[in-house]
């Protein structure tokens, strides 16, 4: 990895553009400043690691929370406070626990009316 200046990213950047839990990658990623074009080499031929974090996870909380079809704060709510694996987030999805129910009800709900406000708004657009 190169050294910092306006051509590079942050590790922690380059680890949410790449979609992954930053403290779960190698540390030589996590430690170097990471060029745009090392983040599209890392997107075009991702190495072992890389493959193995997206599909095993550990997880960063958006995706976590994608997965399971809640919001961020529904995730803490629930008391997930930490990245979790797959294998974690498909036990999570087979037991249904309460809270997850509840969040996923919820979180529809907040879509719900957010597709519902916006198509209000679109309409009011065309009208006036």
């Amino acid at each position: 990895m190169s050294r910092p200046n306006a051509q590079s990213m942050k590790p922690a950047t380059a680890a949410k553009k790449l979609d992954v839990y930053l403290p779960a990658t190698p540390v030589e990623f996590q430690e170097n400043a990471i060029t745009r074009a090392e983040l599209a080499a890392l997107q075009d031929d991702p190495p072992q690691w890389l493959k193995d974090l997206r599909k095993d996870g550990p997880h960063p909380k958006n995706l976590v929370a994608a997965k399971l079809g809640v919001s961020i704060a529904g995730l803490g709510r629930g008391g997930v406070t930490e990245a979790l694996t797959t294998e974690q987030i498909a036990a999570l999805l087979e037991e249904k626990p309460d809270w997850l129910v509840a969040e996923r009800e919820s979180y529809q709900a907040v879509l719900r009316e957010e597709r519902r406000v916006k198509a209000m708004r679109e309409d009011q657009a065309r009208e006036g």
